[in-house]
């Protein structure tokens, strides 16, 4: 685990609970790392090989464009989706049930920009059910299956997708593979998206299906090119380091809810860019030799992803990717020009990389799948004037019974937190000023498995 934040002052006293703690409480940098034995030993039984073999078949699909066809078994978008299907249903032969497949078809109407005339999509599910009626949660990780050559509209060429994004679709399909014979009391949900290149049409219609069905969809994880780890134009190969991508002012935000994020000086604390800190913590906490950054935008320059149309409909969703891409094998034609090779071929791919980029997704599902509900009502009192902080949380109302609660803190320019302490009350009272450190509280079970952070509001 890479130790990139130290505290600045020395540690005082905590009052929790109502009780002093006179011993100084450790920094989350200085915490011995606590690994849950299972989710480790699943991220060791991801296979650089299968990730390569997986995106081998799917760069022999020829192009995965959107608009093509749907009638061959041995090309276009139609062979691809449904190999995803049934490798999909190999998987499913492991869970005793419980992982169901599906194909999710929708109709785009033409828009008269990338979508000429009517066409159906469709997005190719696993769905792992949660084992704990009363625990509603869903988790999503996903990826795009649709390729583009450099024309967008070119439905015909030759556009391998090998790292845009089949890199992104072999992450979900081998996280399928590891997890389903596990028992997580959430639901979790892996998705290959069509659409993305036209117009991300596969994660804005399932984004609207979970909206209106109410789902409980605590977050998603978006891999969209995550498997290179070289870039010719600079010159660096870097197989250390990945990006993750989140909002800071939620897409959805109502005026109300502005109103208190500029009260709280909140803008770094949405729900996202939460995802992301909890994604950064878990993934380096499992998996070696891999740093992830935190970016604080909702994407690249002028460009998105499946995770967009999530973060429109109110839910915490991220993007991963490479944090080196290369330009001249994406988004285009497959050719020689002066002896330079372009187009998103295979061998321009670091499937240990993406491997390890697969075990960062796959620790975050799983801590999150295993982790009680998230606290309620979490809330700083704000009666009294005063130096220290006075927060309380209600316990989750679904779902299994927290063994207690870590209280986050960090200074308010630190981007990432910095201490946390264990409570088993739903109350906790710090020798610290609220006017000076950010506060959030995590439920927690008895193998550390954590929920994410909610932040608390002012209460008179």
């Amino acid at each position: 685990m890479t130790l990139k934040h130290n505290l600045k002052r020395a540690l005082a006293p905590i009052l929790v609970a109502g009780f002093c703690l006179t011993s100084p409480t450790l920094s989350i940098a200085q915490e011995p790392v606590r690994q849950n034995d299972e989710i480790k030993q699943m991220v060791n039984q991801l296979s650089a090989q299968n990730l390569e073999q997986l995106v081998q078949t799917m760069v022999n699909f020829g192009t995965r464009h959107t608009l093509s066809t749907t009638t061959s078994k041995k090309e276009g978008i139609g062979a691809a989706r449904e190999w995803v299907k049934s490798e999909f249903e190999k998987y499913a032969k492991a869970s005793n049930g419980r992982m169901t497949v599906e194909m999710d078809r929708y109709i785009v109407k033409a828009d008269g920009r990338r979508i000429p005339q009517d066409v159906e999509m469709a997005n190719v599910m696993a769905i792992l059910k949660g084992t704990d009626p009363n625990d509603d949660r869903v988790i999503i990780v996903g990826g795009h299956l649709d390729s583009r050559a450099t024309d967008v509209m070119d439905a015909k060429s030759k556009a391998p997708g090998a790292n845009d994004d089949a890199s992104g679709v072999a992450i979900v399909m081998e996280m399928a593979r590891v997890m389903a014979s596990k028992q997580f009391p959430a639901t979790l949900v892996f998705v290959a998206f069509q659409g993305e290149e036209q117009g991300l049409y596969g994660s804005t219609h399932l984004a609207e299906r979970a909206k209106k069905e109410n789902w409980n969809l605590v977050a998603m994880l978006n891999n969209d090119i995550v498997g290179n780890s070289f870039s010719a134009e600079t010159g660096l190969h870097d197989n250390t380091s990945v990006r993750v991508f989140s909002e800071g002012v939620p897409a959805n935000e109502t005026e109300e809810q502005a109103r208190l994020r500029r009260t709280l000086g909140a803008e770094n604390d949405s729900q996202s860019r939460n995802l992301a800190r909890y994604m950064e913590n878990t993934g380096e906490k499992y998996v070696d030799q891999i740093d992830v950054v935190l970016v604080n935008r909702t994407d690249r320059f002028l460009r998105g992803g499946d995770h967009t149309p999530f973060n429109r409909e109110g839910f915490a969703a991220v993007r991963m990717s490479e944090t080196n891409e290369d330009f001249d094998h994406q988004h285009q034609n497959v050719r020689k020009e002066d002896g330079k090779q372009y187009g998103d071929l295979i061998e321009y791919m670091d499937f240990e990389y993406l491997r390890k980029n697969t075990g960062v997704n796959l620790a975050t599902m799983a801590s999150l799948g295993w982790a009680p509900g998230a606290p309620e009502k979490v809330g700083v009192l704000t009666s009294d004037l005063t130096n220290k902080t006075d927060l309380q949380w209600q316990a989750p109302t679904k779902g299994k019974k927290p063994a207690g609660y870590y209280v986050l803190m960090r200074e308010t320019n630190s981007p990432t937190w910095e201490k946390k302490f264990f409570v088993k009350d739903t109350k906790a009272t710090l020798n610290y000023s609220k006017d000076n450190y950010f506060f959030a509280v995590q439920s927690v079970d008895d193998e550390g498995h954590a929920s994410l952070p909610v932040l608390p509001v002012p209460v008179r």
